[in-house]
């Protein structure tokens, strides 16, 4: 499990923007966003700089927890 904290979320938009980047590269992926707290986990066997580009091809800021 990789932890994101994502700067920029802020509707149920987000979460499907940022939920559908990452599950194109890897359609397994385990994606969780909670808002409130501005995190991102993720399940996957994308490597953590890959999550990262692929949030902020969506127009986010992350960083790993």
């Amino acid at each position: 499990m990789q932890i994101f904290n994502v700067q920029g979320m802020t509707c149920a938009h987000c979460v499907r923007a940022v939920t559908t980047a990452i599950q194109n590269e890897d359609p397994a992926a385990d994606v969780q966003v909670d808002l409130d707290r501005g995190e991102v986990e993720v399940q996957s066997q994308l490597g953590a700089e890959q999550v990262m580009g692929m949030i902020e091809e969506e127009g986010y800021t992350a960083t790993v927890a």
